[in-house]
Protein backbone atom coordinates (compact mmCIF):
# COMPACT_ATOMS: atom_id res chain seq x y z
CA UNK A 1 0.00 0.00 0.00
CA UNK A 2 1.35 3.25 -1.13
CA UNK A 3 1.97 5.76 2.03
CA UNK A 4 -0.40 8.84 1.73
CA UNK A 5 1.35 12.68 1.83
CA UNK A 6 0.08 15.53 2.99
CA UNK A 7 1.76 18.97 1.61
CA UNK A 8 2.25 21.82 3.76
CA UNK A 9 4.55 25.04 4.84
CA UNK A 10 4.90 24.17 7.79
CA UNK A 11 4.26 21.21 10.26
CA UNK A 12 4.34 21.42 14.23
CA UNK A 13 4.94 18.41 16.21
CA UNK A 14 3.34 19.04 19.52
CA UNK A 15 0.25 21.63 20.56
CA UNK A 16 1.64 22.35 23.89
CA UNK A 17 2.04 25.62 25.47
CA UNK A 18 4.68 26.58 22.60
CA UNK A 19 3.08 24.73 19.76
CA UNK A 20 -0.12 25.77 19.62
CA UNK A 21 1.18 29.34 20.17
CA UNK A 22 3.68 28.58 17.32
CA UNK A 23 1.27 26.98 15.23
CA UNK A 24 -1.46 29.66 15.50
CA UNK A 25 0.86 32.85 14.60
CA UNK A 26 2.36 30.91 11.48
CA UNK A 27 -1.07 30.81 10.04
CA UNK A 28 -2.44 34.16 10.99
CA UNK A 29 -1.65 35.27 7.53
CA UNK A 30 -4.10 33.30 5.70
CA UNK A 31 -2.01 32.10 3.20
CA UNK A 32 0.47 29.98 4.88
CA UNK A 33 -0.52 26.46 5.31
CA UNK A 34 -0.07 24.77 8.99
CA UNK A 35 -0.44 21.47 10.23
CA UNK A 36 -0.45 21.06 13.78
CA UNK A 37 0.25 17.20 15.12
CA UNK A 38 -1.20 16.16 18.59
CA UNK A 39 -0.49 12.71 20.55
CA UNK A 40 -3.67 13.52 22.45
CA UNK A 41 -7.09 14.33 21.97
CA UNK A 42 -9.39 17.66 21.79
CA UNK A 43 -9.76 19.69 25.03
CA UNK A 44 -13.27 18.55 25.34
CA UNK A 45 -12.69 17.36 29.12
CA UNK A 46 -14.42 19.55 31.68
CA UNK A 47 -12.07 19.46 34.36
CA UNK A 48 -9.97 20.75 32.15
CA UNK A 49 -11.15 24.04 32.00
CA UNK A 50 -12.34 24.32 35.49
CA UNK A 51 -9.00 25.51 37.54
CA UNK A 52 -9.21 22.93 40.44
CA UNK A 53 -10.13 20.43 38.08
CA UNK A 54 -6.09 19.75 37.88
CA UNK A 55 -6.94 17.67 40.85
CA UNK A 56 -8.59 15.51 38.33
CA UNK A 57 -6.34 15.46 35.50
CA UNK A 58 -3.07 15.24 37.12
CA UNK A 59 -3.37 11.47 37.11
CA UNK A 60 -5.99 10.97 34.13
CA UNK A 61 -4.36 9.11 31.02
CA UNK A 62 -6.45 10.05 28.58
CA UNK A 63 -5.48 13.64 28.41
CA UNK A 64 -1.90 13.32 30.64
CA UNK A 65 1.34 11.04 29.12
CA UNK A 66 1.60 10.06 33.00
CA UNK A 67 5.12 9.44 33.11
CA UNK A 68 7.39 8.11 35.84
CA UNK A 69 11.47 8.46 36.34
CA UNK A 70 13.60 5.85 36.26
CA UNK A 71 14.76 5.15 40.04
CA UNK A 72 16.88 7.80 41.39
CA UNK A 73 19.94 6.86 43.28
CA UNK A 74 19.75 10.38 45.17
CA UNK A 75 15.99 9.47 46.31
CA UNK A 76 16.51 5.93 47.44
CA UNK A 77 15.63 4.58 44.67
CA UNK A 78 12.47 6.16 44.13
CA UNK A 79 10.64 6.73 41.03
CA UNK A 80 8.86 10.36 40.57
CA UNK A 81 5.58 10.47 38.62
CA UNK A 82 5.91 13.37 36.35
CA UNK A 83 2.21 14.35 34.70
CA UNK A 84 2.42 15.92 31.48
CA UNK A 85 -0.39 17.29 28.59
CA UNK A 86 -1.25 14.37 26.28
CA UNK A 87 -4.01 16.95 24.55
CA UNK A 88 -4.46 20.18 22.87
CA UNK A 89 -2.85 22.65 24.46
CA UNK A 90 -0.39 20.45 25.98
CA UNK A 91 0.65 20.47 29.71
CA UNK A 92 -1.08 24.47 29.77
CA UNK A 93 -4.44 22.57 29.79
CA UNK A 94 -3.45 20.06 32.97
CA UNK A 95 -0.96 22.26 34.60
CA UNK A 96 -1.76 24.33 37.91
CA UNK A 97 -2.18 27.66 35.91
CA UNK A 98 0.40 29.80 38.15
CA UNK A 99 1.46 32.58 35.63
CA UNK A 100 4.95 33.29 36.15
CA UNK A 101 7.72 34.41 33.64
CA UNK A 102 10.78 33.96 35.93
CA UNK A 103 13.24 36.70 36.79
CA UNK A 104 14.75 39.30 34.25
CA UNK A 105 17.99 37.89 35.12
CA UNK A 106 17.39 34.86 33.79
CA UNK A 107 17.01 36.07 30.58
CA UNK A 108 20.10 38.13 30.91
CA UNK A 109 21.89 35.00 31.70
CA UNK A 110 20.57 33.52 28.71
CA UNK A 111 22.14 35.79 26.98
CA UNK A 112 25.56 36.15 28.65
CA UNK A 113 25.61 32.59 27.58
CA UNK A 114 25.73 33.64 23.99
CA UNK A 115 22.41 33.60 23.33
CA UNK A 116 22.05 37.03 21.23
CA UNK A 117 18.38 38.21 21.30
CA UNK A 118 17.55 36.25 24.73
CA UNK A 119 18.17 39.14 27.21
CA UNK A 120 15.06 40.12 29.25
CA UNK A 121 14.81 43.77 27.18
CA UNK A 122 14.53 41.19 24.11
CA UNK A 123 11.94 38.70 25.22
CA UNK A 124 9.43 41.02 27.18
CA UNK A 125 8.23 42.31 23.87
CA UNK A 126 6.92 38.86 23.69
CA UNK A 127 5.42 38.03 27.05
CA UNK A 128 3.83 41.25 26.42
CA UNK A 129 2.26 40.40 23.07
CA UNK A 130 1.14 37.00 24.15
CA UNK A 131 -0.63 38.69 27.62
CA UNK A 132 -4.28 40.01 28.27
CA UNK A 133 -3.63 41.25 31.41
CA UNK A 134 -6.94 41.47 33.66
CA UNK A 135 -4.75 44.92 35.61
CA UNK A 136 -4.49 46.67 31.97
CA UNK A 137 -1.25 47.11 29.79
CA UNK A 138 2.16 49.00 31.51
CA UNK A 139 5.61 48.80 31.64
CA UNK A 140 5.93 44.85 32.02
CA UNK A 141 2.33 43.67 30.81
CA UNK A 142 0.65 43.31 27.94
CA UNK A 143 -3.84 43.74 26.98
CA UNK A 144 -4.94 42.02 24.10
CA UNK A 145 -3.15 39.14 23.45
CA UNK A 146 -4.35 35.84 23.36
CA UNK A 147 -3.41 34.58 26.83
CA UNK A 148 -5.46 35.39 30.07
CA UNK A 149 -3.68 36.65 33.21
CA UNK A 150 -6.08 37.66 35.87
CA UNK A 151 -6.44 38.20 39.80
CA UNK A 152 -7.59 35.49 42.16
CA UNK A 153 -11.10 36.50 43.15
CA UNK A 154 -11.12 35.45 46.56
CA UNK A 155 -8.40 35.49 49.54
CA UNK A 156 -8.80 32.78 51.95
CA UNK A 157 -8.15 33.37 56.07
CA UNK A 158 -5.39 30.77 55.81
CA UNK A 159 -3.71 32.69 52.48
CA UNK A 160 -3.99 36.19 54.57
CA UNK A 161 -2.35 34.51 57.07
CA UNK A 162 0.72 33.22 55.72
CA UNK A 163 0.87 36.47 54.46
CA UNK A 164 0.93 38.08 57.20
CA UNK A 165 3.10 35.72 58.58
CA UNK A 166 5.56 36.44 56.12
CA UNK A 167 5.87 40.19 55.80
CA UNK A 168 5.79 39.58 60.07
CA UNK A 169 9.35 37.71 59.07
CA UNK A 170 10.55 39.84 57.07
CA UNK A 171 9.31 39.19 53.62
CA UNK A 172 8.23 42.13 51.80
CA UNK A 173 4.82 42.31 50.24
CA UNK A 174 4.44 41.95 46.48
CA UNK A 175 1.55 42.17 44.19
CA UNK A 176 3.37 41.67 41.48
CA UNK A 177 5.50 38.80 40.93
CA UNK A 178 6.01 39.63 37.02
CA UNK A 179 6.95 43.18 37.46
CA UNK A 180 9.88 45.13 38.80
CA UNK A 181 11.26 42.62 40.95
CA UNK A 182 10.09 38.98 41.94
CA UNK A 183 11.24 38.85 45.48
CA UNK A 184 8.62 38.73 48.06
CA UNK A 185 5.02 37.73 49.49
CA UNK A 186 1.87 37.98 47.80
CA UNK A 187 -1.25 36.36 45.27
CA UNK A 188 -0.06 34.83 42.69
CA UNK A 189 -2.03 35.41 39.04
CA UNK A 190 -3.64 32.71 37.04
CA UNK A 191 -4.18 31.56 33.35
CA UNK A 192 -7.84 31.76 33.42
CA UNK A 193 -10.81 33.45 31.94
CA UNK A 194 -14.15 35.05 33.88
CA UNK A 195 -13.08 31.45 36.18
CA UNK A 196 -12.32 29.23 33.26
CA UNK A 197 -8.82 28.04 32.27
CA UNK A 198 -6.89 29.33 29.43
CA UNK A 199 -4.97 27.10 27.60
CA UNK A 200 -2.67 27.70 24.36
CA UNK A 201 -5.66 25.50 23.16
CA UNK A 202 -8.53 28.00 24.27
CA UNK A 203 -6.36 31.50 24.30
CA UNK A 204 -4.74 30.82 20.77
CA UNK A 205 -5.97 27.34 18.53
CA UNK A 206 -9.63 28.57 19.17
CA UNK A 207 -9.91 31.64 17.36
CA UNK A 208 -8.01 30.47 14.79
CA UNK A 209 -9.24 27.05 14.41
CA UNK A 210 -11.41 28.35 11.96
CA UNK A 211 -8.95 29.59 9.41
CA UNK A 212 -8.77 27.12 6.25
CA UNK A 213 -4.92 27.33 6.16
CA UNK A 214 -4.56 25.82 9.88
CA UNK A 215 -4.86 22.16 10.19
CA UNK A 216 -5.21 20.78 13.23
CA UNK A 217 -4.48 16.90 13.73
CA UNK A 218 -5.32 15.17 16.78
CA UNK A 219 -4.82 11.59 18.15
CA UNK A 220 -1.72 11.60 15.50
CA UNK A 221 1.75 10.52 16.89
CA UNK A 222 4.44 11.79 15.21
CA UNK A 223 6.67 8.29 14.84
CA UNK A 224 10.07 10.37 13.03
CA UNK A 225 11.22 13.56 10.96
CA UNK A 226 12.14 12.55 7.44
CA UNK A 227 15.57 13.80 6.29
CA UNK A 228 16.83 14.51 2.56
CA UNK A 229 20.66 14.52 3.61
CA UNK A 230 20.66 17.31 6.45
CA UNK A 231 17.39 18.92 5.42
CA UNK A 232 14.63 17.59 7.46
CA UNK A 233 11.62 17.32 4.75
CA UNK A 234 8.47 16.10 7.05
CA UNK A 235 7.35 13.93 9.44
CA UNK A 236 6.12 10.76 9.64
CA UNK A 237 2.45 9.90 11.37
CA UNK A 238 0.61 7.62 12.44
CA UNK A 239 -3.69 7.97 13.11
CA UNK A 240 -5.90 5.86 13.38
CA UNK A 241 -3.92 3.02 12.76
CA UNK A 242 -2.86 4.26 9.47
CA UNK A 243 0.43 5.61 8.47
CA UNK A 244 1.24 9.26 6.40
CA UNK A 245 3.83 11.40 5.55
CA UNK A 246 3.48 15.66 6.35
CA UNK A 247 6.24 16.76 3.93
CA UNK A 248 7.38 20.40 5.14
CA UNK A 249 7.85 22.66 2.06
CA UNK A 250 9.16 25.33 4.72
CA UNK A 251 10.06 23.98 8.12
CA UNK A 252 9.17 21.36 10.41
CA UNK A 253 9.31 22.58 14.25
CA UNK A 254 8.79 20.15 17.05
CA UNK A 255 6.99 21.31 20.20
CA UNK A 256 6.97 18.51 22.12
CA UNK A 257 8.44 19.15 25.37
CA UNK A 258 11.51 18.47 27.55
CA UNK A 259 10.75 14.69 27.45
CA UNK A 260 9.15 14.06 24.00
CA UNK A 261 11.41 16.27 21.78
CA UNK A 262 14.99 14.87 22.81
CA UNK A 263 13.32 11.70 22.20
CA UNK A 264 11.92 12.33 18.91
CA UNK A 265 15.06 13.49 17.64
CA UNK A 266 17.08 10.86 18.59
CA UNK A 267 14.39 7.86 17.57
CA UNK A 268 14.78 10.46 13.66
CA UNK A 269 18.86 9.88 14.19
CA UNK A 270 19.77 13.21 15.98
CA UNK A 271 21.77 12.86 18.89
CA UNK A 272 24.72 10.88 20.77
CA UNK A 273 25.83 9.25 18.29
CA UNK A 274 26.93 6.03 20.47
CA UNK A 275 23.67 5.88 22.15
CA UNK A 276 21.79 5.67 19.04
CA UNK A 277 24.20 2.76 17.44
CA UNK A 278 22.77 0.85 20.75
CA UNK A 279 19.20 1.16 18.81
CA UNK A 280 20.38 0.33 15.76
CA UNK A 281 19.56 4.18 14.66
CA UNK A 282 21.21 5.44 11.52
CA UNK A 283 22.61 8.89 12.84
CA UNK A 284 21.66 11.91 10.63
CA UNK A 285 23.87 14.35 13.02
CA UNK A 286 25.74 13.33 16.20
CA UNK A 287 24.20 15.74 18.63
CA UNK A 288 25.80 14.47 22.00
CA UNK A 289 23.66 17.61 23.79
CA UNK A 290 20.12 15.55 23.01
CA UNK A 291 18.33 14.46 25.98
CA UNK A 292 21.40 16.21 28.58
CA UNK A 293 21.24 19.07 30.45
CA UNK A 294 17.73 17.45 32.37
CA UNK A 295 16.65 20.36 34.66
CA UNK A 296 13.51 20.28 36.48
CA UNK A 297 12.51 22.03 39.94
CA UNK A 298 12.36 19.62 42.93
CA UNK A 299 10.28 20.33 46.29
CA UNK A 300 9.69 19.43 49.37
CA UNK A 301 6.39 20.00 51.40
CA UNK A 302 5.34 21.01 54.77
CA UNK A 303 1.63 20.25 55.71
CA UNK A 304 -0.28 21.56 59.07
CA UNK A 305 -3.48 20.19 60.06
CA UNK A 306 -5.90 23.33 60.39
CA UNK A 307 -7.67 23.58 63.64
CA UNK A 308 -10.73 24.72 61.38
CA UNK A 309 -13.10 22.89 58.93
CA UNK A 310 -12.08 25.63 55.95
CA UNK A 311 -9.75 23.89 53.49
CA UNK A 312 -10.52 22.50 50.13
CA UNK A 313 -10.00 18.58 52.17
CA UNK A 314 -13.11 19.95 53.97
CA UNK A 315 -14.93 20.41 51.12
CA UNK A 316 -14.32 17.58 49.11
CA UNK A 317 -15.34 15.30 52.34
CA UNK A 318 -18.88 16.85 52.58
CA UNK A 319 -21.86 16.96 49.94
CA UNK A 320 -23.50 20.21 51.46
CA UNK A 321 -19.74 22.29 50.66
CA UNK A 322 -19.20 20.27 47.70
CA UNK A 323 -22.85 21.32 46.34
CA UNK A 324 -21.62 24.88 47.90
CA UNK A 325 -19.12 25.28 46.07
CA UNK A 326 -20.51 23.77 42.83
CA UNK A 327 -23.20 26.53 43.07
CA UNK A 328 -20.41 29.15 43.35
CA UNK A 329 -18.76 28.31 40.47
CA UNK A 330 -21.53 27.65 38.46
CA UNK A 331 -23.67 31.10 39.08
CA UNK A 332 -20.83 33.48 39.94
CA UNK A 333 -17.42 31.75 38.73
CA UNK A 334 -15.99 32.19 42.62
CA UNK A 335 -15.21 29.94 45.27
CA UNK A 336 -12.73 26.75 45.79
CA UNK A 337 -13.09 25.40 42.09
CA UNK A 338 -11.21 28.53 40.86
CA UNK A 339 -8.00 28.11 42.68
CA UNK A 340 -4.76 27.05 41.67
CA UNK A 341 -1.99 25.09 42.60
CA UNK A 342 -0.98 28.11 44.56
CA UNK A 343 -2.80 30.85 45.76
CA UNK A 344 0.11 32.48 47.67
CA UNK A 345 3.54 32.57 46.49
CA UNK A 346 6.55 34.09 48.30
CA UNK A 347 10.02 34.24 46.51
CA UNK A 348 12.53 34.28 48.94
CA UNK A 349 16.97 34.57 49.68
CA UNK A 350 18.18 31.69 51.52
CA UNK A 351 21.48 33.29 51.94
CA UNK A 352 22.12 37.37 52.27
CA UNK A 353 24.81 37.82 49.68
CA UNK A 354 22.08 36.33 46.84
CA UNK A 355 21.20 39.19 43.82
CA UNK A 356 17.66 37.88 43.80
CA UNK A 357 15.38 35.03 45.36
CA UNK A 358 16.40 31.10 45.04
CA UNK A 359 13.89 29.49 46.47
CA UNK A 360 9.94 29.30 45.77
CA UNK A 361 6.96 28.32 47.86
CA UNK A 362 3.82 27.66 46.79
CA UNK A 363 0.79 28.43 49.68
CA UNK A 364 -1.90 26.06 48.84
CA UNK A 365 -5.42 25.72 50.59
CA UNK A 366 -5.30 21.67 50.82
CA UNK A 367 -2.93 18.61 51.25
CA UNK A 368 -2.29 14.98 50.08
CA UNK A 369 0.26 12.67 50.23
CA UNK A 370 0.94 12.34 46.61
CA UNK A 371 -1.19 13.37 43.57
CA UNK A 372 -2.90 10.06 43.23
CA UNK A 373 -4.05 8.69 46.60
CA UNK A 374 -6.47 11.80 47.05
CA UNK A 375 -6.27 14.95 49.50
CA UNK A 376 -6.05 13.90 53.18
CA UNK A 377 -8.93 12.81 55.01
CA UNK A 378 -8.56 15.98 57.67
CA UNK A 379 -8.38 19.87 57.55
CA UNK A 380 -5.07 20.60 56.17
CA UNK A 381 -2.90 23.21 54.16
CA UNK A 382 0.46 23.05 52.42
CA UNK A 383 3.55 25.05 51.61
CA UNK A 384 5.69 23.52 49.15
CA UNK A 385 9.44 24.32 48.39
CA UNK A 386 11.69 24.54 45.71
CA UNK A 387 14.90 25.83 44.87
CA UNK A 388 15.21 27.73 41.92
CA UNK A 389 17.79 27.52 40.25
CA UNK A 390 19.57 23.56 40.73
CA UNK A 391 22.81 22.80 40.04
CA UNK A 392 21.63 19.19 39.26
CA UNK A 393 21.79 17.75 35.98
CA UNK A 394 19.77 14.97 34.60
CA UNK A 395 19.38 13.39 30.96
CA UNK A 396 16.68 11.45 29.01
CA UNK A 397 17.70 8.36 27.09
CA UNK A 398 16.02 5.75 24.83
CA UNK A 399 14.19 3.47 26.32
CA UNK A 400 13.59 1.41 22.68
CA UNK A 401 13.04 2.46 19.03
CA UNK A 402 8.93 2.10 19.85
CA UNK A 403 8.03 6.14 19.83
CA UNK A 404 5.10 4.50 21.68
CA UNK A 405 7.29 3.61 24.53
CA UNK A 406 8.58 6.81 27.09
CA UNK A 407 12.04 7.00 26.71
CA UNK A 408 13.91 6.78 30.29
CA UNK A 409 13.64 9.90 32.28
CA UNK A 410 16.95 10.35 35.06
CA UNK A 411 16.54 13.86 37.03
CA UNK A 412 19.36 13.28 38.79
CA UNK A 413 17.66 15.35 41.29
CA UNK A 414 19.45 16.62 44.97
CA UNK A 415 22.78 15.91 43.10
CA UNK A 416 24.77 18.51 44.00
CA UNK A 417 25.70 20.34 47.77
CA UNK A 418 24.05 23.70 46.92
CA UNK A 419 21.00 22.12 46.33
CA UNK A 420 20.82 20.19 48.98
CA UNK A 421 21.79 23.09 51.43
CA UNK A 422 19.10 25.16 49.88
CA UNK A 423 16.28 23.11 50.25
CA UNK A 424 16.99 22.32 53.86
CA UNK A 425 17.22 26.22 54.03
CA UNK A 426 13.93 26.58 52.15
CA UNK A 427 11.92 23.98 54.24
CA UNK A 428 13.96 26.14 57.74
CA UNK A 429 11.98 29.16 56.41
CA UNK A 430 8.67 27.70 55.64
CA UNK A 431 8.45 26.67 58.79
CA UNK A 432 9.80 29.55 60.53
CA UNK A 433 6.67 31.59 58.74
CA UNK A 434 4.17 29.11 59.71
CA UNK A 435 5.33 30.00 63.68
CA UNK A 436 3.50 33.25 63.15
CA UNK A 437 1.01 34.44 65.10
CA UNK A 438 -1.61 34.45 62.45
CA UNK A 439 -1.31 31.36 60.97
CA UNK A 440 -0.40 29.50 64.94
CA UNK A 441 -3.74 30.74 65.80
CA UNK A 442 -5.28 28.03 62.87
CA UNK A 443 -2.59 25.55 62.74
CA UNK A 444 -3.42 22.08 64.90
CA UNK A 445 -0.28 20.58 64.40
CA UNK A 446 2.52 20.04 61.61
CA UNK A 447 1.54 16.51 60.06
CA UNK A 448 4.91 16.66 57.46
CA UNK A 449 7.71 16.75 58.29
CA UNK A 450 6.78 16.72 61.81
CA UNK A 451 8.16 18.09 64.50
CA UNK A 452 10.93 14.82 65.40
CA UNK A 453 12.10 16.44 62.35
CA UNK A 454 14.74 18.91 63.38
CA UNK A 455 17.87 18.91 62.13
CA UNK A 456 19.67 19.20 58.29
CA UNK A 457 20.27 15.60 58.45
CA UNK A 458 16.58 15.06 59.06
CA UNK A 459 15.07 17.58 56.70
CA UNK A 460 16.75 16.20 54.17
CA UNK A 461 16.10 12.54 54.68
CA UNK A 462 12.38 13.99 54.87
CA UNK A 463 12.83 16.04 51.57
CA UNK A 464 14.31 12.66 49.93
CA UNK A 465 11.49 10.14 51.13
CA UNK A 466 8.70 12.48 50.43
CA UNK A 467 9.97 15.16 47.86
CA UNK A 468 8.81 15.45 43.79
CA UNK A 469 9.00 17.70 41.48
CA UNK A 470 7.26 20.57 40.66
CA UNK A 471 6.82 19.64 36.92
CA UNK A 472 9.28 22.17 35.53
CA UNK A 473 11.53 19.68 32.75
CA UNK A 474 13.44 21.84 30.45
CA UNK A 475 16.88 22.28 28.84
CA UNK A 476 17.18 18.71 27.10
CA UNK A 477 17.54 20.05 23.89
CA UNK A 478 19.25 23.73 25.11
CA UNK A 479 20.03 26.88 23.06
CA UNK A 480 23.66 28.04 23.13
CA UNK A 481 26.80 28.26 21.01
CA UNK A 482 28.54 25.43 22.45
CA UNK A 483 28.97 21.91 21.45
CA UNK A 484 26.67 20.76 24.06
CA UNK A 485 24.01 23.02 22.49
CA UNK A 486 21.08 21.55 20.04
CA UNK A 487 19.59 24.43 18.78
CA UNK A 488 21.04 28.13 18.09
CA UNK A 489 19.82 31.68 19.00
CA UNK A 490 17.13 31.24 16.09
CA UNK A 491 16.04 27.63 17.52
CA UNK A 492 17.24 25.99 14.51
CA UNK A 493 18.93 22.54 15.10
CA UNK A 494 22.39 22.18 14.75
CA UNK A 495 23.72 21.07 11.21
CA UNK A 496 20.13 20.29 10.12
CA UNK A 497 18.22 22.21 8.06
CA UNK A 498 14.53 23.58 8.20
CA UNK A 499 14.51 22.00 11.45
CA UNK A 500 13.67 24.41 14.67
CA UNK A 501 12.61 23.62 18.18
CA UNK A 502 10.67 25.91 20.40
CA UNK A 503 9.39 24.22 24.20
CA UNK A 504 10.91 24.14 27.50
CA UNK A 505 13.63 22.00 25.88
CA UNK A 506 15.06 24.86 24.40
CA UNK A 507 16.06 27.00 28.09
CA UNK A 508 19.64 26.90 28.47
CA UNK A 509 18.71 27.53 32.50
CA UNK A 510 15.70 26.59 33.63
CA UNK A 511 13.44 29.71 34.55
CA UNK A 512 13.08 30.92 38.08
CA UNK A 513 9.66 29.64 38.57
CA UNK A 514 7.15 28.09 36.64
CA UNK A 515 7.53 27.27 32.98
CA UNK A 516 4.32 27.90 31.17
CA UNK A 517 4.93 31.56 30.48
CA UNK A 518 8.14 31.36 29.00
CA UNK A 519 7.95 28.61 27.34
CA UNK A 520 4.37 30.29 25.51
CA UNK A 521 7.09 33.38 24.64
CA UNK A 522 9.49 30.49 23.16
CA UNK A 523 6.10 29.78 20.61
CA UNK A 524 5.92 33.32 19.99
CA UNK A 525 9.17 33.92 19.13
CA UNK A 526 9.52 30.75 16.99
CA UNK A 527 7.07 31.60 14.77
CA UNK A 528 8.58 35.40 14.12
CA UNK A 529 11.97 33.36 13.28
CA UNK A 530 10.47 30.99 11.21
CA UNK A 531 8.12 32.65 10.08
CA UNK A 532 11.35 35.35 8.56
CA UNK A 533 12.90 32.59 7.44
Amino acid sequence: MSESTIETDFVVVGAGSAGAVAAARLSEDGRTDVVLIEAGGPDRNIWIHIPLGYGKTITDPSVNWCYETEPDPNLGGRRIFWPRGKVLGGSSSINGLVYIRGQAEDFDHWRQLGNEGWSFADVLPYFKRAENQQRGPGEFHGRGGPLAVSDLKDHHPLCEAFIADAVAAGIPRNDDFNGSSQEGVGYYQLTTRNGRRCSTAVGYLRPARGRSNLHVMTETLAERIRFEGSRAIGVEIVRGGEKAFVRARREVILSGGAINSPQLLMLSGIGPGAHLSEFGIPVVADLPGVGQSLQDHYQARIVHRCRRPITVNDMMRSWPKKISAGLAYLLFRRGPLTIAAGQVGLFARTRPELATPDVQYHFIVFSADRPAEGLHQFSGFSTTVCQLRPESRGEIRLSTRDPRTPPAIHPNYLATELDRRTLIAGVRLGRRIAEGASLRALIEEEYLPGEKVKTDAEILSYAKQYGGTVFHPTSTCRMGPDPMAVVDAKLRVRGIERLRIADASVMPTVVSGNTNAASIMIGERVAEFAGAA
